[in-house]
């Protein structure tokens, strides 16, 4: 690993983008190429590979009938999609992207092919933001590339200082991450420089601090889904924020990723992916089992 390319928090990150005048997005492929020592073109071309995953994700859980595992959701991203294409939406790009990212977690529970990023109960935020932004800014391969790598170097970041487990951190440490990953990313996008990037993944962590994690019959479908929509919208905000503002924050990035690890580990262990607080211990699901609730037979 060349030492000139490594880093291992967002301090060190940033004085490398300053000192080869890079972006994030460029400074995670060097440490790619380096640490795994793969060419410029290979490490290209698997981030390809991912993007695709992730718009077949997308358009798969749009338009294929989907047997989910819990059946505790079903329908509801094509249902959103379909209210924005009538009604037009709320949100504007926000919500086609939430519908996409609800559609992606229908997709990963009747196991479906998704790119765990960075975890599975996330995996919707960062494939919905990316579907949203193409149809509505036409960004190629090569931006939409660049930009997972962006995404990465704060997945990674996160990874290594917290943690990106709903068992370890609550779900602060998975929705938290990938909407945190996707801040960062759309701001690369736009145009905004490292320091904005980094100021919207942040925020974005900020906004969702003491998330707990609590699936409903263990299983990544609800609260997960609407979480994920969530997500998207707190990205996106967070990221026309920085933007906006030339990144002005009163903690930085390294910092915030500590508190969201400290506060993780606070939290009591029903409210790590047990499924034994939170509302998977309301009484009107505890009592469900797997598979009760697409049985139809109480409908």
């Amino acid at each position: 690993m060349n030492k000139k390319t490594d880093f291992t928090n967002a301090k060190d990150l940033l004085a490398l983008c300053e000192a080869k005048n890079i972006p994030i997005s460029e400074a995670m492929l060097l440490r790619e190429t380096s640490k795994f020592e793969i060419s410029r073109e290979a490490a290209e071309e698997r981030m390809l590979k991912t993007l695709n995953v992730m718009r077949e994700s997308v358009a798969r859980s749009q338009t294929e009938k989907m047997q989910l595992l819990g059946g505790y959701i079903g329908g509801e991203g094509k249902e959103l999609l379909a209210r924005v294409k009538k009604e037009g939406a709320l949100g504007g790009t926000i919500s086609r992207a939430a519908a996409y990212a609800m559609g992606v977690i229908e997709w990963n529970a009747s196991m479906g092919r998704i790119v765990a990023a960075p975890t599975a109960g996330s995996a919707g935020v960062l494939p919905g933001i990316l579907a949203a932004l193409e149809e509505a800014y036409k960004f190629d391969d090569e931006a939409l590339v660049k930009a997972l790598f962006n995404a990465g170097a704060v997945g990674y970041l996160i990874g290594r200082n917290a943690t990106l487990s709903g068992a370890e951190g609550g779900c602060q440490a998975e929705v938290g991450a990938a909407s945190a990953m996707a801040a960062s990313m759309i701001c690369e996008l736009f145009g905004g420089a490292p320091p904005v990037c980094l100021a919207a993944a942040g925020d974005a962590m900020s906004n969702i601090l003491g998330l707990i994690c609590d699936p409903i019959g263990g299983l990544v479908e609800s609260p997960c889904q609407k979480r994920n929509a969530m997500g998207v919208s707190n990205a996106m905000i967070s990221a026309e924020i920085a933007l906006a503002t030339g990144g002005r924050c009163l903690v930085p990035f390294d910092e915030v990723v500590t508190v969201m690890h400290n506060v993780g580990r606070s939290m009591p262990y029903q409210f790590r992916e047990t499924a034994l607080g939170g509302l998977a211990a309301t009484p009107s699901v505890k009592n469900l089992k797997p598979g009760c609730a697409s049985c139809g037979a109480c409908k």
